[in-house]
């Protein structure tokens, strides 16, 4: 049953990954990726198409990252593309809940069927935190998703807590709430490239990067990552040794 589902997994990550590029250069024309006015008609053409069918476009984006994430996605795209679809506040909210539950889907995945793999994988390297998360597994995967998962890629990130044996309530609420933060910094970057493509007639690096609604949420996302580092330094890094 394992192989069988990990081959399922496998194929059907391949297959919506297919599909999403497909989709994506069919209607993106490669050879115009250098003139701005082209941005533009794509900005004003994905707002009459998010106006006109915004519930059902926030159904599919929500659906679609559920299945991306679950199928060891990566994030980062979806929350810009949030952004850009929805603005910072509706982007933020469907991104956090959609990436959270697929992340849960992950996880329950992994802890029942790649158990045991994932432990031999994983715990001699990761052996010191098991201690740690024992100890409140909520407040430390709270700090572990506010610290950016201490640099681990994404995917891993959302497996690695098998090997710590989380509560699926704390893993989820505790997801929640520490991805939202660096989440609404990633959709306000969206927002705001859609905002300046739209208003903007001719592109500039530096006009683009004294955007506010550019250089305020690259900001955050500084002032966040030395926090995450202040987290990995005074949490993990001290109590785990």
């Amino acid at each position: 049953m394992s192989k069988s589902l990990k081959l399922f997994l496998g194929i059907s990550y391949i297959i919506i990954l297919f599909f999403f590029l497909y989709f994506i250069f069919t209607y993106i024309e490669l050879y115009r990726l250098d003139d701005f006015s082209y941005y533009k008609e794509l900005q004003i053409n994905l707002e009459k198409t998010i106006g006109t069918n915004l519930y059902t476009n926030l159904i599919i984006f929500f659906l679609f990252s559920i299945v991306w994430i679950s199928l060891l996605g990566f994030g980062t795209p979806l929350l810009i593309a949030s952004g850009i679809l929805f603005g910072k506040w509706v982007g933020t909210s469907i991104s956090v809940l959609s990436i959270s539950i697929g992340a849960l889907i992950l996880y329950t995945i992994a802890e029942f069927f790649f158990k045991e793999t994932i432990s031999n994988l994983l715990e001699k390297k990761f052996s010191k935190y098991i201690y740690i998360f024992k100890k409140n597994e909520f407040n430390y995967f709270l700090a572990f998703r506010l610290a950016g998962g201490l640099g681990i890629p994404f995917g891993l990130q959302n497996i690695l807590p098998v090997i710590f044996k989380i509560k699926k309530s704390n893993y989820f609420f505790a997801s929640f709430f520490g991805f939202t933060p660096i989440f609404f910094i990633w959709n306000t970057i969206g927002s705001g490239l859609n905002e300046y493509i739209k208003e903007a007639k001719s592109f500039s690096i530096v006009n683009l990067l004294l955007n506010k609604d550019i250089y305020l949420p690259i900001i955050l996302f500084i002032i966040v990552m030395i926090i995450s580092t202040i987290i990995k330094k005074k949490i993990f890094d001290i109590k785990s040794k």
